[in-house]
């Protein structure tokens, strides 16, 4: 199985009937990584879909196969391509990464001008961003609307989160700013996340054994981390 299988597009009207079992995945999954989401609704994300602020795959044989959508933060100044998912039976053909480059594409027709961003634990996201040009930056370059981090609520880190006044968590921060974004730099990234997968593996223990200190670390010790990964992957 693989990309060509799948059918990736923008979502229409009628494609509404899936938003139930779109959430439902959503939180089986979050549940099966030990991790929280910002809990949506059927009903919001039918408003993605009847928006067009969102993408749909389906097989070739016309099942539900994965969904992204967009978020607008701080009056549209940052974007957030949220709640990816993948049917479990269609994980490992690439999908994941055809619905990012698909929302990515939307994201930018729609905001060409706005930041887009995202906060993963994952490394195979973190290699579908780098992909596509996002860079690792500190929680202080991301969007600082309050309801964004409301739905961090759900997750089981938001303690940390709290903890470290919103500075630093278990998350990695990554963004795209068309403005001074340079393709070469991410993309050598991604080759290396690719290519060192175990030392990724040692950045986040480390991380994480650095984030959980008692006292936070202060934005000094986020660049740390920064330096750190950069130093790692070189």
């Amino acid at each position: 199985m693989n990309t060509n299988d799948f059918i990736v597009q923008v979502a229409l009207p009628e494609h509404r009937v899936f938003a139930e079992e779109i959430c439902e995945e959503m939180a089986e999954s979050a549940k099966a990584r030990g991790t929280g989401i910002a809990k949506r609704s059927p009903e919001y994300v039918a408003g993605k879909i009847s928006d067009g602020k969102s993408v749909i795959a389906f097989h070739k044989d016309g099942s539900w196969a994965g969904f992204c959508y967009i978020e607008t933060w701080s009056h549209g100044q940052f974007v957030a391509n949220s709640g990816l998912i993948v049917s479990p039976k269609f994980r490992k053909a690439g999908l994941a990464h055809a619905i990012k480059e698909k929302i990515f594409e939307l994201s930018r027709q729609k905001y060409p001008k706005a930041k887009i961003f995202g906060l993963t634990t994952g490394l195979a996201v973190m290699k579908i961003n780098s992909d596509l040009g996002y860079e690792p930056v500190t929680y202080s370059e991301l969007t600082q609307d309050e309801d964004f981090w409301k739905g961090c609520q759900s997750c089981v880190n938001f303690e940390i989160l709290t903890m470290k006044e919103r500075k630093n968590c278990m998350c990695t921060a990554m963004l795209y700013d068309p403005a001074t974004q340079k393709h070469d730099v991410a993309k050598k990234f991604a080759e290396e996340l690719a290519r060192k997968p175990k030392l990724y593996e040692r950045f986040m223990r480390i991380k994480q054994r650095l984030v959980l200190k008692p006292k936070p670390s202060g934005k000094g010790g986020i660049k740390a981390l920064l330096l750190l990964f950069t130093f790692l992957f070189k």
